[in-house]
């Protein structure tokens, strides 16, 4: 039987070539996705074109100055993540069924969560299901947003400014954010400051603090602030972040 096109593509498709270009798509660039996946810069480059060639649809733009994703591109792209994600819950899916609850729930986290409900529900969970296992992972708001979006965690916690169509959002805490200094710093322990006794002042910062990231509210004050336009250090942990201040 001669399957048509569509059906075949499914059957034929070399699954390495979409892997190779989900990596592409991510980092924007044919030299970074070979030094991301250790390939020499022609084998990344063959692979773009082959996928290409297999699909029948241009999926890059690009030139000296320019890299972007076709609106097929795109699509391609937002539907391999979603396959990606999947098989990798499959190692949880295929474990044996018992009475006992098992399997492993990643959750992801912005630095320094600081929730009583979440440490509640984290008790509880283990409390109720004690075969469970939980890995917790760090990383900025954004990419807590990608990887629940990607399904690589089962949820996330994180700073919201925007809400991505794509993902369920609650509540869990308001995080308040401020400006500080460290003991050496020429206006340490000085009352009555205002924002234009910042005026000029070098700063740290977060790497989300970023007008179209999740600390939008604060890269808006630090403008109306004037500091420095320069960031001088940015970490995506708050332990870090606060060593560079006392520094």
């Amino acid at each position: 039987m001669v399957l048509p096109r569509p059906e075949r593509l499914v059957w034929d498709l070399d699954w390495n070539l979409l892997r190779t270009f989900v990596v592409i798509a991510e980092v924007k660039g044919i030299t970074r996705a070979a030094e991301r996946l250790n390939l020499k810069q022609p084998s990344v480059s063959n692979a773009l074109r082959r996928l290409e060639d297999r699909v029948g649809r241009r999926l890059v733009e690009r030139d000296a100055t320019r890299f972007e994703l076709t609106e097929v591109g795109r699509l391609l792209y937002e539907q391999s993540v979603e396959v990606f994600g999947t098989i990798s819950q499959l190692p949880l899916l295929m474990r044996g069924i018992s009475d006992d609850v098992t399997g492993h729930v990643m959750i992801a986290t912005a630095s320094h969560v600081v929730s009583p409900l979440f440490d509640q529900a984290l008790s509880e969970f283990h409390s109720n299901y004690p075969h469970a296992s939980i890995t917790i992972s760090v990383a900025a708001s954004t990419e807590v947003a990608k990887q629940v979006r990607d399904r690589r965690a089962s949820f996330g916690i994180c700073l919201v400014s925007q809400r991505d169509p794509a993902l369920e959002y609650a509540m869990v805490y308001r995080e308040f954010f401020g400006f500080f200094c460290g003991p050496q710093h020429r206006l340490y322990g000085q009352t009555g400051l205002t924002l234009t006794d910042l005026r000029g002042e070098p700063s740290v910062s977060f790497q989300t603090d970023h007008i179209s990231d999740a600390l939008r509210p604060v890269a808006l004050l630090r403008s109306e602030a004037r500091l420095n336009a320069d960031v001088v250090g940015v970490s995506s942990s708050l332990e870090e972040v606060r060593r560079m201040i006392v520094a």
